[in-house]
């Protein structure tokens, strides 16, 4: 996501408990996944979650991204 897109996510979220949700949600994968990415060696299950916080995280960017077309 760009700059512009997070600021109109902050500033739609106030309004919009979806969104502020989905904001939460992915802000929490993203983390999850960074922490996953920095490892060195990770095992085969580590490999596996890594994939299900991909998939989790692009459908809500997705879902993002659907209210975003809708206020603009």
């Amino acid at each position: 996501m760009d700059r512009h897109e997070i600021q109109l996510i902050r500033q739609l979220a106030a309004g919009d408990a979806e969104l502020a949700s989905l904001w939460g949600e992915h802000q929490t994968l993203e983390a999850e996944l960074a922490d996953l990415d920095g490892r060195r060696h990770r095992t085969p299950s580590e490999e596996q979650r890594r994939k299900q916080l991909q998939k989790s995280k692009l459908a809500g960017r997705d879902r993002i991204q659907a209210i975003l077309d809708r206020h603009r």
